[in-house]
């Protein structure tokens, strides 16, 4: 009788766990069991850099490497999961309605930018998704046909963490190969933060320092946006900036399924998980990616919602959902160094180390790693089957 490992999602987290899943399945010459894979689309949206110009093309098709390592891809979106029956409702890509039944169910939903409550949010554009992302690329390459004012040349962003800086920075070049190299284009980023890029600690912080003021980023510290239209925002203190874009970073939340599934959850809706990422009191349904709230180290720390936790997640969830079919012993799941590399436009970017963020690389020489990182890195394996699940193995470290 065939068994199904069930993997929701094709991001980055979804995508290494059916790779894993069949590796460990392959190893064990076990061929009675389905990996599949159920999303809207076949193909890894590559969201670290919706940050980017030409966003159209960060995506990478995955219909041929799943086929060539067996893996089952089924289109549609999960809505309901039932876990005392061990169904998943779910509508195909027609959008009828259908159910699909599992034996191990590894939640790899993602997550999504929270925007809030404040009047005018429909004005706001975000970098979160790939169609908000292609969106925004539109509206700034029509801003050409619009007469010139300050309006026009001025972007918003309205936070200061990793995503707003990354967009922040990016945005006067972007701006200028638009509306020319001349003009006078204005980029503000607003942070209820009391000090430059605060939410990223001490480590980086002189380079984003440096950074923004030779791009001519300007910060408003200790701010927040009150209210948003198609001309501008309004700050908690009043004061009104005239803005034809405005661009929300501010606030990420695991995907409402995560809410589904019965289980203690983090601040950021996100699920507790063991060490081999099965969710705490559950028996069959495994997290990860952007929906696992789960320690990397035994100091203390956890994964961030970022592609570099994502890919280790998932080549963990998807070893360890097999290994409790196979009634073999899971891979606990460790990813005790963390690094980060912080793109800053035209300036170049900063490559650190450590929770503490201690700086490594700077300007041209982190510029290239940043390169190299979302150009090679973090893209799919061949789709060869020996490559691919060679690429799986949990024990691989994503940074050494």
């Amino acid at each position: 009788m065939t068994q199904r490992i069930l993997i929701l999602g094709a991001g980055f987290g979804g995508m290494w766990s059916a790779l894993s899943a069949t590796r460990l399945l392959d190893l064990h010459d076990r061929y009675n069991v389905q990996v599949a894979v159920l999303a809207p689309q076949a193909e890894l949206r590559i969201r670290p850099r919706f940050y980017e110009p030409d966003v159209q093309r960060m995506t990478a098709p995955l219909g041929e490497l799943f086929a060539a390592v067996g893996v089952t891809f089924i289109q549609g979106s999960a809505e309901r999961i039932d876990v005392a029956n061990r169904v998943v409702g779910y509508r195909n890509g027609a959008g009828e309605p259908g159910e699909l039944s599992y034996d191990r169910l590894i939640l790899a939903t993602g997550s999504q930018v929270v925007r809030p409550s404040a009047a005018g949010m429909e004005h706001a554009f975000d970098v979160d998704q790939l169609e908000e992302a292609v969106r925004l690329e539109r509206h700034l390459h029509a801003l050409a046909e619009r007469p010139a004012s300050a309006g026009r040349n001025t972007v918003v962003v309205a936070g200061g963490g990793f995503t707003g800086i990354e967009t922040a920075t990016e945005m006067p070049e972007r701006l200028r190969a638009v509306l020319g190299q001349d003009a006078p284009v204005r980029v503000i980023v607003i942070d209820r933060g009391s000090e430059i890029g605060a939410a990223l600690g001490a480590g980086p912080r002189a380079a984003i320092v440096e950074a923004s003021q030779e791009l001519g980023v300007e910060w408003r510290l200790n701010s927040s946006v009150s209210a948003v239209d198609a001309s501008g925002v309004i700050l908690a203190s009043g004061e009104r900036i005239e803005a034809d874009t405005v661009i929300w970073t501010v606030g990420v939340r695991a995907s409402g399924l995560a809410g589904q599934v019965p289980g203690e959850r983090d601040a950021h809706g996100r699920l507790h998980v063991d060490d081999n990422l099965l969710v705490l009191g559950q028996d069959s349904v495994f997290a990860t990616g952007d929906t696992a709230y789960a320690k990397v180290d035994d100091a203390g720390n956890h994964a961030l919602m970022s592609c570099q936790h994502a890919i280790a997640l998932g080549r963990s969830a998807g070893n360890n959902a097999a290994a409790s079919l196979l009634g073999v012993e899971p891979i606990p799941y460790r990813q005790p160094k963390y690094v980060t590399c912080l793109d800053l436009g035209a300036w170049g970017a900063v490559f650190t180390e450590g929770w503490d963020r201690q700086v490594k690389l700077e300007r041209a020489e982190g510029k290239a790693l940043k390169q190299q990182i979302n150009s090679v890195w973090i893209y799919p394996p061949a789709a060869e089957r020996a490559i691919a699940l060679a690429a799986a193995d949990p024990l691989i470290p994503v940074v050494a």
